[in-house]
């Protein structure tokens, strides 16, 4: 009969002997815890938005970008007295094509801008043929008629990222504008942009030359055509200490508009 055969015992401590290894699942999730931790810590983070898009989705806010219809009224002041006022009701397609209506005040009744591209001609009631007028030019007050007729700054302006400033206690972008073309309203601006909410809060025109020519403030957020959109527009002349004009939008609203409108051929009869 044969006999197990036998081998030596180690010679091991009672406690290693006695020692059983299986791993537990609490360890084993710290441990992909910390695995998952590295690698998100080096994982790219999402590129942050161009100049260029801050910029749209500023202009998404201040206006719809479909074609629109709304009403302005402009006052200005120059210490406590109101120099003038002015109502215009706007329609708009685009960042091409806009007719401004003068309504107010009744002697003025029937003078119309109309833009078309690049090109702003002024129809007035008593005048056979229309007069071509530059964007820059003053409509009245601190308001050019580029501020009127044209909506937008994307597509007119190549934007620049300069830095971020704390202004009213919220972080903003601010953005440098340079003119992409000959002819639109200014040659230069700085543009403040909201970081958090796209929203302009801010912006300062400049001439050629860089002398700095007016300031503005969009103010009065309100809900329009489902965005929070800035219903008051402050001008502050830089050059002429205590005049301001203030833009006041009402109105606001989407308006299907066709093409053959915005033509110098139906001007008359909008007049």
């Amino acid at each position: 009969m044969l006999r197990a055969a036998s081998y030596p015992r180690l010679n091991q401590p009672r406690e290693i002997r006695c020692m059983h290894f299986s791993p537990r699942p609490t360890s084993l999730l710290a441990v992909a815890g910390l695995m998952f931790g590295l690698c998100a810590s080096h994982a790219p983070s999402a590129a942050p938005p161009s100049a260029d898009a801050l910029v749209a989705a500023a202009d998404a806010i201040r206006f719809p970008q479909e074609a629109f219809q709304v009403d302005v009224k402009v006052a200005t002041t120059g210490g406590e007295s109101v120099i003038d006022a002015r109502s215009y009701r706007i329609l708009s397609k685009g960042n091409s094509q806009t007719l401004v209506m003068t309504t107010a005040p009744a002697s003025e009744r029937g003078q119309i801008l109309l833009m078309k591209d690049d090109d702003l001609w002024v129809f007035l009631p008593k005048v056979s043929q229309p007069v071509r007028l530059p964007l820059s030019q003053k409509l009245t007050g601190q308001v050019a008629n580029g501020d009127l007729a044209r909506a937008n700054f994307a597509g007119d302006y190549a934007a620049k990222h300069l830095r971020e400033e704390a202004v009213d206690g919220r972080a903003h972008h601010v953005l440098e504008l340079t003119a992409s073309r000959r002819g639109v309203t200014y040659q230069r601006v700085l543009y403040w942009v909201d970081v958090k909410n796209n929203r302009p809060h801010k912006a300062e025109f400049y001439t050629v030359s860089g002398s700095l020519l007016k300031t503005a403030r969009y103010e009065d957020f309100q809900q329009v055509e489902g965005k929070d959109r800035p219903m008051r527009l402050i001008l502050t002349d830089a050059t002429k200490v205590g005049e301001v004009s203030t833009m006041t939008y009402s109105g606001m609203k989407r308006r299907s508009l066709d093409d053959k409108i915005f033509t110098k051929q139906y001007m008359k009869k909008l007049q």
